[in-house]
């Protein structure tokens, strides 16, 4: 990176990051909240969770190495943490408004925020601030994305083909298995479309998501200047 982007540099990782820390800091407001800090994992359960620490990992890694150029292992850090982080943060995005527009009973957690007037009344979706809904949901994939075509280099062909897709399939197998077993010791899954299949089905959907995540990294870096 040379002396004229790192201004720019700074200026966007720093306020990525003031959003992203907003938004998991907004949780604690919502009615929800304790309901989840209860459960086996707490918001780490959520994919949209552990996709906004790597994120926020990835850019703080990154935002030091500017600042600090000498340290230039953090580059290399950074690098790897974005393998992951990138195409997590797009998958999330992609599949969470997606399903928010179409199909949000799928998504959205059913909650009362008072006890229900009677045992026959129906749950509400409930629905979380728009402001923390950005913050949690589009802005890991854009600023990420930004930062990558505007201060990366893209990757190689060599760890577009080996390195990356190993890291990328080795993440969604922790976070399966990991959902697995939090959704064992809650007796219910972070989201609905997994609570509502049966294993076999689960494993479809991490499957399917693991290959989505690998077209976007491929696409992502061909598309790259």
């Amino acid at each position: 990176m040379n002396h004229d982007q790192a201004l720019p540099a700074v200026a966007i990782r720093t306020v990525a990051l003031v959003i992203m820390s907003y938004g998991y800091r907004g949780l604690k407001s919502l009615a929800i909240d304790k309901v989840v800090r209860e459960q086996y994992g707490g918001h780490f359960q959520y994919l949209t969770i552990q996709g906004l620490a790597l994120v926020w990992l990835t850019l703080l890694t990154s935002l030091i190495g500017t600042i600090f150029p000498s340290f230039r292992s953090l580059r290399s850090i950074k690098r790897h943490l974005a393998t992951v982080a990138l195409p997590l943060s797009i998958i999330i995005s992609v599949i969470y408004w997606s399903l928010l527009l179409f199909m949000p009973q799928f998504i959205l957690q059913s909650f009362h925020e008072e006890p229900p007037l009677s045992s026959t009344s129906s749950l509400d979706l409930f629905r979380i601030p728009l402001s923390l809904d950005l913050a949690l949901h589009a802005c890991p994939a854009s600023f990420l994305l930004l930062d990558f075509f505007l201060f990366e280099k893209k990757y190689s062909k060599r760890y577009v083909n080996v390195a990356g897709p190993l890291s990328i399939v080795c993440f969604s197998i922790w976070y399966g298995l990991w959902v697995e077993y939090c959704g064992k010791k809650n007796d219910t899954f972070p989201y609905p479309f997994l609570t509502e299949n049966i294993l076999s089905v689960r494993i479809a959907i991490y499957g399917g998501a693991t290959f989505l995540a690998l077209l976007s990294f491929r696409f992502i870096n061909h598309i790259h200047g």
